[in-house]
Order: structure tokens, then sequence, then C-alpha cells
């Protein structure tokens, strides 16, 4: 675990949360702002499930409204995961936040238990997942993944526009949300910050442009998705 605290960055219906930021991931993705910590799944401190639970119940006692485990991928640490909702009150309102590119036994065993997946949508196509993030087979994992969340609990499709992958990316993510998902939350995030080793890739050593955010959000209109603040 790297970080525990009260964050207020998120989406609004989930803020102020007390995240729970677990090391660890299973991407590379050069953007990455924390990738130090999340490349890493011996970083930061030995994981306290029972302390964790102690200090996120608090947290919901002083006026936190939900309680976020995330990652890097929080799947990398699943039984501790599992062990911090268990030791939480039944009222709290959980937040599984993920780059939806977890297994199907993961799936299993975390179903019931989350009331809101958080998921990261972050390329479009192959081809970038695998030159940014050195994963093969994103779409397939992640759509299954998005899939199943929509019948299991709430799900919120967060999506990062990056500087240059507007078309590659965005569009086509955005037209299977409207063919498969057309009523789920979408979070379209602005703000990229060329991190990490985002310079190894001419596109990212910027941030995106404000032609860009237009673009992006001219589409994600002509799809008539359901954006989310």
């Amino acid at each position: 675990m790297f970080s525990a605290q009260l964050e207020v960055a998120d989406e609004l219906e989930l803020i102020p949360t007390f995240a729970i930021a677990l090391s660890g991931c299973d991407l590379r993705c050069a953007f990455c702002i924390t990738g130090l910590e999340s490349w890493n799944p011996r970083a930061g401190e030995l994981l306290d499930a029972p302390g964790l639970a102690a200090r996120a119940t608090t947290a919901l006692e002083r006026g936190a409204r939900t309680v976020m485990i995330l990652g890097g991928e929080p799947t990398i640490h699943l039984p501790a995961a599992l062990e911090i909702a268990a030791a939480l009150p039944e009222k709290a309102r959980l937040v599984w936040k993920t780059n939806a590119h977890g297994s199907a036994q993961a799936r299993a065993l975390l179903k019931g238990i989350f009331d809101v997946w958080l998921a990261d949508y972050k390329f479009g196509n192959d081809r970038c997942a695998e030159r940014l993030a050195r994963i093969g087979d994103y779409q397939f994992h992640v759509r299954h993944t998005l899939l199943w969340a929509s019948q299991s609990s709430e799900l919120i499709i967060r999506h990062l526009l990056m500087p240059g992958h507007v078309d590659c990316c965005w569009k086509p993510i955005a037209q299977w949300i409207a063919a498969e998902l057309p009523t789920t939350k979408v979070s379209l995030r602005y703000g990229f910050w060329p991190a990490w080793q985002a310079a190894r890739h001419p596109e990212l050593r910027r941030p995106a442009r404000t032609i860009e955010e237009q673009q992006a959000a001219e589409i994600a209109r002509s799809y008539g998705l359901h954006l989310v603040e």
C-alpha cells in the first residue's frame, strides 16, 4: 500500500472518498502519474487490512461518502482488498477503481461486494494499448469486464483524454459505449499531464489542446453519452 487518505479529485458523486491505493499494476502506462509506486507491488508499507478498515470507518463517520480501493490495479492484492471490504460497515458505499483488466476469476470473487465499479477505458484499439501500456488483447479483456460490471453493480466508465488520441482512442471508445452500454455513466477526464515516461512518445509530451477537448466533448454529445463530472 502506498497511500490511504481522504481525496476529493474523483467524480463528484463519489467524493469525499477515503481512498486506499494498493501497490502494483499489470499495465505499464507510460504516462502513469504514480508509476513509481504503481509498477512495484512491494512499494510503500505492508498491508494492515484491519487498520485500514478502521481508518476508513472513522473517515465515514466524519463525512466521507465512499471508500475506494484502487491501484495500480487492486486485483494484484485481491485477498487483502477483500479483507478490507469485509471489515467495513455494511452500510459503507464501496468503490472498486480499476483499469478493467482483471481476470474472470477475480471478477467472480468481487461479485456483489462493491457498490460502484469505476473503470478506466484507456485505449480505443490494441495498437495504442501495446505501444503505450505494453499490454496485449486489451479490448477483449476490458470490454468483458465492463459488460460484466454493468450487470453486477453501478458502473462509471472513465476515460482520460490523451493528446493525439482523440480519433484513435476516444472516438472508438465512445462508439462502443453508445452501442453496448448506452445508459452507463461516462466520466471524460481532461487534464492529461506528461508524467513518468510520457516523453518517450512524441504525442504525449504535452497536455491535450483546447481544440482536442472540444472535439472530444462533441464526440460524446454526438453519441448521446451519459456524461458525469
